[in-house]
């Protein structure tokens, strides 16, 4: 679809926006943002203070004859938006939700003479440097340098984004009640232990709160649930932790295995917390893709 918006820049907190290059930059570094996020912000900029409706923000998106969901598309699409401006839904700086009617921009808006704007082109194209050193100097915390980001991830097919982390949740599930199913081996072999009771008792609590846990996350992403990505990154902190612990389930099995093989096993199980949400944040539990 033809661009046909007059050119225009847009300053807001530390971003700038330029809808002839299609840029977001933050203090003159580029922030790498796909276009349906881009024009989504823009529509907001030309309207501050003024409601959005999701309806118009479908119909800019998605011309007519195209078929979407377009409930998660411009959820997508948003989320996006606020990752890229570091921004939060639940404490909004730039973009605030309407609840179930469409978005609003909050922070001031100052539009930048085109004049003004050549000058400033020349200056930012001597300065420009790589685009995705910058982003990696924005992120603030330790977790945020060393996270993967949705630009950091490759693309790949929906299907098998959602078919790696459903059979993530299930290889959990088979954890949890394989143990609970076989809780005179376990204890057995918590018994050379000397915090055998405290081991055991975590390890039978952990199994039982952590298999309804699974089970939502199955049931949203096969479902596709709303704002299924938001959720997941919340209680991820949390799993991670869990699931950090529960890497060293094959020490379970010590009866059936040696300890190399449960060493083995146990390595590339501290990394399943990180590939879910890698996952997660490649597409898994959204919709798959619009029909072009």
């Amino acid at each position: 679809m033809t661009d046909i918006r007059p050119a225009r820049r847009y300053r807001f907190g530390v971003f700038e926006v330029d809808s002839t290059t299609g840029e977001l930059r933050r203090k003159g570094v580029r922030v790498k943002l796909h276009s349906q996020p881009f024009q989504v912000l823009f529509m907001l900029l030309e309207r501050p203070g003024e409601m959005l409706t999701r309806e118009e923000i479908c119909r800019e998106l998605w011309p007519d004859g195209t078929f979407v969901d377009y409930e998660h598309g411009v959820n997508s699409a948003v989320n996006r938006l606020r990752e890229a401006l570091g921004d939060k839904a639940s404490n909004p700086r730039f973009v605030e939700t309407l609840a179930r009617r469409g978005y609003r921009f909050v922070a001031p808006v100052e539009r930048i003479a085109l004049e003004q704007t050549s000058s400033m082109a020349i200056v930012a194209q001597v300065s420009e440097e790589p685009p995705i050193v910058p982003n990696k100097q924005t992120r603030a915390g330790f977790l945020d340098r060393v996270l993967a980001t949705p630009d950091d991830l490759p693309k790949s097919s929906h299907s098998v984004v959602q078919t790696l982390f459903v059979l993530l949740q299930l290889m959990y599930l088979g954890f949890y009640v394989g143990a609970l199913a076989n809780l005179t081996e376990i204890n057995d072999i918590f018994s050379s232990l000397s915090f055998a009771s405290w081991a055991f008792t975590v390890m039978i609590l952990t199994a039982v709160l952590l298999i309804p846990v699974r089970t939502f996350l199955l049931c949203a992403v096969l479902f596709r649930a709303p704002g299924m990505r938001e959720k997941f990154l919340k209680i991820w902190p949390f799993l991670l932790l869990f699931d950090v612990l529960w890497s060293l389930a094959p020490f379970l099995l010590l009866h059936h295995i040696n300890y190399g093989l449960a060493l083995a096993c146990v390595t590339p199980l501290v990394y399943s917390p990180f590939a879910q949400r890698s996952l997660i944040l490649m597409g898994a539990g959204e919709i798959s893709s619009t029909i072009r």
